[in-house]
């Protein structure tokens, strides 16, 4: 029997043990798994509260189905029954620029009537097709890219808060490679953006009129999925699904390398040995447990930073909205002066996220280009939420239902030089092939990416059980 210990239970961890389990299983391999989790509860980030008939998502609040990872765990866990796709409405996302709400266009005819972009803006945009593509291996920067291709007043009304939407990032530190590498892939194959946006819709048509069903090529697309009770319901039937056994309230405070596989110290004092160790913790907690085993693995970890984030939640009756709601929410370029990064409007995006007559918005605060906000106090982050929902959606009225959800440490950055630090770190790991990295930290921050890793991860396991045998 190999002994398998996953540390950490957030999605990462929980869904690598259920794989591992899974492919065991198929290949007749006796397994036993231990999932070890520092904090009372499993989830991670992962966190659906419901209170007062309001739902609240701590931390993410769904999974695009554009990609086959999640919804296939969901089917293997009989779970799929249950999933919850997005409101048509909730495709209308919105950019607050210039004090006014402007829909994201969804094609050229609604591009070239957006006043989002100036025309002179727009006309740089074009000029897209004639910037020559960037051959060398420098690792750009997402504005230094967006600068390069699209021009500066893309980058600050559309990459930019794009960037602080999805990893509360600086397009001036973050990666091009290492966030958005299909971007990067779609210059190196095709020249540019323009030119491979027409020729993959020129593919696709083709595709499509030879009865192929063909998914978008160029961006991420599909639709927001979630359940009718929250996101939470993955990670809980992700758990509920495990033939090994959760450890909860205890953390993992050193790794030791014995002779054939590690000894755990836990934070109480217990000690667990186990062949294969896989850890889904954070990069700062995983280096703190690594340093003395492995140092400089340990520094290269810490070099990862995390973005702080404010998630404040509020409750009003319907009618002292007088916006029509109609949408996703809106996202806020920085030159806007604003407190919030944008506001989700969630019971648009989902049912039973309010009680009826209710409307909950979720508003985020904070992020790298505002990395002070996380210590403002409870009332001033009330204050200064509300001071915003005034300014861009007109609500005067005092939200009913308040909560505010602290991170100090929300999102990892993927900044410039991060794959550099990937590749360093699996050199550093050589002297432990049983340590195996997974989580939110190195190849992704979504969930699919999360569900991906683990997958890729599991089958490694896999690979280190046999060689044991």
């Amino acid at each position: 029997m190999t002994r398998v210990v996953i540390i950490g239970a957030g999605i990462s961890g929980l869904s690598t043990a259920y794989a591992i389990e899974q492919l065991a299983q198929q290949a007749e391999l006796e397994v036993e798994t231990l999932v070890l989790e520092k904090l009372e509860r499993m989830g991670g980030k992962i966190w659906s509260l419901q209170e007062e008939g309001f739902l609240c998502e701590w931390g993410p609040n769904g999974f695009l189905d554009s990609k086959p990872m999640t919804l296939d765990l969901c089917r293997q866990l009989r779970i799929d029954g249950q999933l919850l796709r997005s409101d048509d409405n909730a495709r209308k996302r919105f950019i607050y620029s210039g004090k006014v709400l402007h829909q994201l266009p969804e094609n050229g005819p609604s591009f070239l009537k957006s006043q989002l972009i100036s025309w002179p803006g727009k006309l740089r945009l074009a000029c897209e097709l004639l910037v020559p593509a960037k051959r060398d291996e420098v690792d750009e920067t997402l504005a230094e890219f967006a600068r390069r291709r699209l021009g500066k007043e893309a980058l600050d009304k559309l990459i930019a808060p794009m960037v602080s939407g999805i990893f509360a990032g600086d397009p001036e530190t973050m990666s091009l490679k290492s966030c958005f590498p299909r971007i990067q892939q779609l210059e190196q194959e095709y020249g540019g953006l323009l030119k491979a946006m027409l020729k993959l819709a020129k593919q696709k048509k083709a595709e499509q009129k030879a009865g192929k069903v063909v998914a978008s090529a160029a961006g991420p697309g599909g639709v927001l999925t979630s359940f009718q009770q929250g996101i939470q319901q993955l990670t809980d039937g992700t758990a509920a699904a495990l033939s090994g056994e959760v450890r909860l309230g205890n953390g993992v405070a050193q790794v030791e390398q014995k002779q054939d596989g590690f000894l755990l110290r836990m934070e109480d004092g217990q000690q667990i040995e186990t062949d294969i160790l896989v850890t889904a913790a954070p990069a700062h907690v995983l280096a703190g447990m690594l340093e003395k085993m492995n140092d400089e693995a340990a520094v290269l970890l810490r070099e990862i930073p995390y973005a702080p984030m404010n998630v404040v939640c509020f409750g009003y009756p319907r009618e002292r909205i007088d916006n029509n709601l109609n949408g996703f929410g809106y996202l806020i370029p920085k030159a806007e002066g604003c407190n919030i990064l944008g506001t989700l409007w969630d019971s648009s995006i989902f049912p039973n996220r309010a009680p009826e007559g209710q409307v909950l918005l979720r508003s985020m605060m904070g992020g790298a280009t505002n990395t002070a906000a996380i210590d403002y106090s409870e009332d001033e982050v009330r204050a200064r939420v509300m001071a915003d929902l005034e300014q861009i959606m007109g609500i005067t009225a005092e939200p009913d239902f308040v909560r505010i959800f602290r991170h100090n440490r929300a999102i990892p950055q993927y900044t410039r030089g991060h794959s550099r630090r990937l590749l360093a770190l699996g050199e550093a790991l050589k002297a432990h092939p049983d340590l195996l990295l997974t989580g939110n930290a190195f190849s992704g921050v979504g969930l699919n990416d999360c569900v991906h890793s683990s997958n890729g991860t599991a089958e490694k396991v896999i690979e280190q059980v046999r060689k044991r045998r």
